[in-house]
């Protein structure tokens, strides 16, 4: 690799790597995965990196959807167990109101499926339409909405406190 390729990809990374780890901590729910699939990533996008034009941080994005896919699929991966255990939540609003609910729904992320981690981010964090979701992820559009469907409901049952909040289907 040439030495201005490597100092434009080096300016790349300083300043948008925040960015593409808080798509990355959407997708995986933990903080070592999210640091493990972002590096993964830049290391191969380092190896492509004057090949890569337009947007580069489109093709990150993308190239980091698929290989949180391709770590789902893997066989044998290990799984952390969960519970049913959700954090005490506070019946006076407060200032900390808004954390709990926010832990709580944290929570509830992580125990969903993969799959419907990944709709409900790609649809609500990235805003991509329907279409572009099924071809990230190699289902049909129709499979999207129903795992949005799913996941919201299961979200609603993991964290009741989000009952409070509307989260009906309004963009589609």
């Amino acid at each position: 690799m040439d030495v201005e390729t490597e100092r434009d990809f080096v300016s790349f990374v300083e300043s948008r790597s925040h960015v593409l780890f808080r798509t990355a901590l959407a997708l995986t729910g933990n903080r070592h995965q999210a640091e493990d699939l972002l590096q993964t990533v830049l290391a191969k996008a380092l190896r492509r990196w004057k090949h890569i034009h337009g947007s580069p941080e489109a093709y990150l994005r993308s190239a980091m959807y698929r290989q949180q896919v391709s770590w789902w699929r893997r066989p044998g991966r290990g799984r952390e167990l969960t519970t049913d255990r959700v954090p005490d939540n506070r019946s006076a609003p407060d200032r900390t109101a808004q954390l709990d609910l926010s832990m709580a729904l944290q929570d509830a992320l992580r125990r969903l499926a993969p799959k419907q981690r990944a709709v409900l981010v790609l649809r609500y964090f990235e805003d991509v339409p329907d279409d572009e979701i099924a071809r990230l992820l190699g289902c049909k559009p129709a499979t999207v909405r129903s795992q949005i469907v799913r996941a919201l409901s299961r979200l609603r049952t993991l964290c009741p406190d989000l009952n409070s909040l509307d989260l009906q289907e309004t963009r589609r």
